[in-house]
């Protein structure tokens, strides 16, 4: 399907990150007349985890150590958009992968950590997403969810936990933290230049692609009240104040960074933090759609994770490790569907 030419969308933000902005020039055809082609790129709350059957099966010799799954939201949207419009197929190519940050899009391998069937030695590194999704000038849509692991949020908010099991905040450390270390600040600033350089990268790699990039779904309670500080099946003991510290000034400034770079580039974002307000990690089975530190998962995810002290046997759980359910993928693809079908007409 031919389409007009756009614009060099590659602008330089207010940081003063200089970015070369590159004219796209006039190509053929995006995608092969029977099909578009999805590439959707992230971190573990793309690859889904623990949702749904691993991607490719347990014990397939092509498994990564990537933790993909079947009811990741990826793998729920490409079953909703089975035929665009009728007799059309999209094609999914997912490079999801758990534990990714911002370079592992563009610039850097990653070794993936995956707990389940874990090689001798561990998982051999994997290629940047660009290059495992094959982004190239056919490439009709590219989805992109990253950016927690860059701050990295899951040092901090162990950093929190490790405080409150002792009664104590870690807002302070973060704030005005030891020398030689990132203030939480700085870890966004750093996030907003890499995430505008990795935007900088698909754009290149993908000229004629409809960009649309995804937020994180509100993981913490508008009310850090509601939080059970003796349940790991939520966050552990973390101080309430903690709690409305991360909400306040950890993800929400998180989600904004992504979506005014997204902005920069005149791609799309999706929100996905409004519409999952009030299924956060401490609301009760049934109504949250974020997982706790344990919760329920897929019988072959363990109950330890490689690397932390969470053992979630006793409690019968498994190490969910805070991460989107079946239900929080199942949101998630809503939203992403609408913005893939909304990018597919403007093609």
């Amino acid at each position: 399907m031919r389409h007009p030419v756009s614009r060099p969308r590659t602008r330089a933000l207010a940081v003063g990150l200089a970015l070369a902005a590159s004219t796209l020039l006039p190509s053929g055809s995006a995608g092969a007349a029977d099909q578009y082609e999805w590439a959707a790129l992230g971190d573990s709350y793309t690859a889904g985890v623990f949702v749904g059957d691993p991607q490719p099966p347990l014990g397939d010799p092509s498994q990564d150590g990537c933790a993909r799954t079947s009811d990741s939201y990826p793998s729920v949207v490409e079953r909703e958009l089975a035929e665009f419009p009728p007799g059309k197929h999209v094609r999914l190519t997912n490079v999801g992968c758990s534990s990714a940050v911002i370079a592992n899009i563009a610039k850097v391998k990653q070794t993936p950590i995956s707990p389940v069937q874990t090689p001798a030695g561990g998982w051999p590194a994997v290629d940047t997403q660009i290059k495992r999704a094959g982004l190239d000038d056919e490439t009709d849509v590219v989805t992109i969810a990253i950016g927690g692991n860059s701050l990295p949020f899951g040092d901090i908010f162990s950093k929190c936990l490790d405080q409150g099991t002792i009664g104590k905040s870690c807002r302070e450390h973060f704030t005005d933290p030891p020398e030689g270390e990132e203030s939480v600040r700085e870890r966004l600033a750093r996030v907003q230049n890499e995430y505008t350089e990795m935007l900088a990268e698909v754009h290149r790699a993908a000229p004629n692609a409809k960009v649309i990039t995804v937020g994180y779904p509100a993981i913490m309670p508008a009310k850090a009240s509601d939080c059970d500080r003796r349940s790991i099946t939520e966050l552990g003991a973390t101080t309430h104040a903690d709690i409305g510290w991360l909400r306040d000034d950890v993800l929400k400034p998180l989600n904004k960074t992504i979506k005014q770079v997204t902005s920069h580039f005149g791609d799309r974002y999706v929100d996905v933090h409004s519409s999952s307000q009030g299924h956060d990690v401490c609301q009760p089975e049934g109504t949250k759609w974020i997982e706790g530190i344990c919760g329920d998962a897929a019988d072959y995810w363990p109950a330890t994770f490689p690397g932390t002290s969470v053992d979630c046997g006793p409690i019968e759980k498994r190490a969910t490790m805070i991460h989107p359910n079946a239900a929080g993928h199942a949101n998630t693809a809503v939203q992403v569907e609408r913005a893939i079908r909304i990018a597919l007409r403007q093609h």
